[in-house]
């Protein structure tokens, strides 16, 4: 927990350094601080600072700071997979969220809704996509994601590593269910 003043000289040093640019990841439950809307407009200043994955678990004031007033060029992208559709909504421009590896195209698709300004439909597909979101996160993630993507042949197999363990099996089955729901509910609106 370096606190806010560390976090940004941590970013500065590394913004100096030049090579890549970075995203700051801003997800307090993770790093045990939050960054207020001052620290991360000061993160955003920084030569090769792009964006940042924010994801508080909440839409709150900061965010809404964050987005009434970004710095230019400065992507801010939602990392909370069951509020994505929300903060798009209120100008986040896009997300860096575990659920697109199941649902990519949807994903794709809610985002450029959202741009498009088709709010109903939006709306609609965000709804489904947070509820699937939900399922997928009734375990530490990535696991039940991963057991759902081995069930679909998609990777080779649901290893995690210690500390994490392999989501249970109801776990991956609800997960499925909730998938096989989404197909047949896109389907009928199509």
């Amino acid at each position: 927990r370096p606190g806010e003043a560390g976090t940004l000289a941590h970013f500065t040093a590394l913004a100096e350094h030049g090579g890549l640019p970075l995203v700051v990841y801003d997800i307090p439950y993770r790093t045990g601080q939050p960054l207020g809307a001052g620290t991360i407009a000061a993160l955003g200043r920084l030569p090769g600072v792009v964006g940042i994955k924010h994801a508080t678990g909440m839409i709150d004031a900061t965010t809404m700071e964050l987005l009434d007033s970004p710095p230019p060029g400065f992507a801010v992208l939602g990392g909370d997979d069951i509020v994505l559709s929300p903060l798009v909504a209120a100008g986040a421009h896009g997300g860096v969220v575990a659920s697109a590896n199941v649902r990519t195209a949807d994903f794709a698709e809610l985002i450029a809704l959202w741009r498009r300004g088709a709010a109903t439909p939006a709306r609609d597909l965000g709804a489904e996509l947070a509820r699937l979101s939900a399922a997928l996160f009734t375990e530490p993630n990535p696991t039940v994601i991963k057991g759902l993507l081995h069930t679909q042949n998609r990777i080779p197999s649901p290893s995690v590593r210690l500390p994490l363990l392999p989501a249970s099996a109801d776990s991956v089955r609800r997960a499925a269910r909730m998938a096989e729901a989404l197909d047949g509910k896109l389907r009928s609106r199509s």
